[in-house]
């Protein structure tokens, strides 16, 4: 992957729902100006969700996403259905495509409710505009009377359009990039502590896992937030960190590690410089890294025969010392000295029964979006079941909790008032 491509957790996610053939992959086509979306008269071609990564400009890099039809029928269409309703936790753009021949209905309805409930923001898309018959009521008219029937309010954005002539996509592209733009919220990996000029040093061990001559993706991404906000990345392993910290002539603004290495990293890095971890800043970045810290406190109420899930965002290849598999379950165990059951769920949904666990310990997330991780967030909070993220949890083990999250004044100033430090007996190796 190269630096100038943008991960599919960094693009505002663009969900098209809608009834079958209702024109829906024909849109996708229509708005990426090819072939994306296998499209045909036969109800119920699209099945999985089809993802399309593309450059909607003045918005920047989007991805859109194809879904199955919410009125598809049958024990195989109930799953397709399913796999459509899932989308919505991670949709931060709706479009809701209606035949205009055939109007909204009790679907569409329905399916309105839950994207404002979920508080997705909504675009209607009026497709097969090129079908209304002469003389009858105008596009204005039909939108008009589709809003009524979707319950919308005046200000819902809708567009008549055609896939077929091409009718109306330019505006409604420029509908969707208006409404990125006003939905917007700036979140950033690590610029927002920095200042132009400030150096940042970044510790990056040779991972295994990593494609050969590669940086791994979270790497990659808080190089390229550190040179956006003009700020200096310098890049070094964790044998050559006391070299690097003294031939820079001056203090960083922080050093930011690999948490697998964090004790090295910390007894060579000093007191009065900030330190933290790629995992916690993403943990803060796509999560809510406040509630992340609060989960630590359970780790030491752990008892024999609790159950903890170990959730990854992503499937990769194991290595003999995975992080996810091996590390953390080995950790876990010896220091909270607790026969536990520990169980793993890579992938795009975590498993069901959340309560059934009384800890989930959660990668860094960087193959989500924010909207995908903070419903994670919700589901377990909704089970009851406390959240910390790879970084938090390694720190907590490794002794290096509470100064890996002292750069973060809020989150530390949560942490206090909950009660006085925790720490392991003696860090973890």
């Amino acid at each position: 992957m190269s630096m100038n491509d943008t991960p599919r957790g960094e693009r505002p996610h663009i969900a098209v729902f809608g009834r079958r053939n209702a024109g829906k992959s024909s849109l996708i086509n229509a708005f990426c100006g090819q072939g994306v979306s296998i499209v045909s008269p036969v109800s119920g071609t699209t099945t999985d969700p089809v993802y399309k990564a593309m450059e909607l400009l003045p918005a920047g890099p989007v991805l859109l996403v194809d879904t199955a039809g919410i009125d598809d029928k049958g024990e195989l269409g109930q799953e397709r259905i399913r796999k459509t309703m899932n989308i919505l936790h991670k949709t931060d753009l709706a479009l809701l495509v209606i035949d205009a021949e055939a109007g909204a209905g009790d679907f569409e309805c329905e399916l309105m409710r839950t994207l404002k409930a979920a508080g997705i923001p909504v675009i209607i898309v009026l497709n097969k505009i090129d079908l209304l018959t002469e003389g009858t009521r105008s596009p204005e008219e039909y939108g008009t009377g589709i809003l009524a029937r979707l319950e919308a309010e005046a200000s819902d954005r809708w567009f008549p359009v055609s896939t077929f002539s091409g009718y109306g996509i330019d505006a409604l592209k420029q509908a969707v990039a208006g409404a990125l733009a006003s939905e917007e919220v700036r979140f950033r990996l690590v610029g927002d502590l920095l200042s132009p000029g400030d150096v940042a040093v970044l510790v990056v061990p040779i991972d295994k896992a990593a494609p050969k001559g590669r940086l791994i993706l979270p790497q990659q991404q808080m190089i390229r937030d550190i040179l956006e906000c003009n700020a200096v990345a310098v890049v070094t392993r964790e044998q050559e960190l006391g070299h690097t910290l003294a031939s820079l002539g001056r203090k960083p603004r922080i050093v930011i590690t690999d948490s697998q290495v964090f004790m090295k990293v910390q007894a060579d890095t000093p007191r009065d410089v900030p330190l933290t971890s790629f995992s916690i800043l993403f943990a803060r970045y796509k999560g809510d890294l406040s509630r992340m810290v609060s989960g630590v406190r359970s780790i030491g109420g752990l008892k024999d025969g609790d159950r903890v899930l170990i959730a990854e965002a992503c499937t990769h290849h194991r290595q003999c010392d995975d992080i996810g598999t091996i590390k953390i379950p080995r950790w876990l165990r010896e220091v909270t000295g607790k026969q536990l059951v520990i169980e793993h769920a890579p992938g795009s949904e975590l498993p069901p029964e959340l309560n059934r666990y009384a800890l989930i310990i959660h990668c860094g997330a960087c193959m989500l979006n924010r909207r995908a991780m903070l419903y994670r967030l919700k589901e377990a909070e909704a089970a009851g079941v406390p959240v910390v993220n790879y970084g938090v949890f390694i720190a907590f083990v490794q002794g290096v909790f509470p100064r890996a999250i002292e750069v973060f004044p809020s989150v530390m100033r949560a942490w206090m008032n909950n009660g006085s430090d925790i720490s392991p007996s003696a860090p973890i190796k």
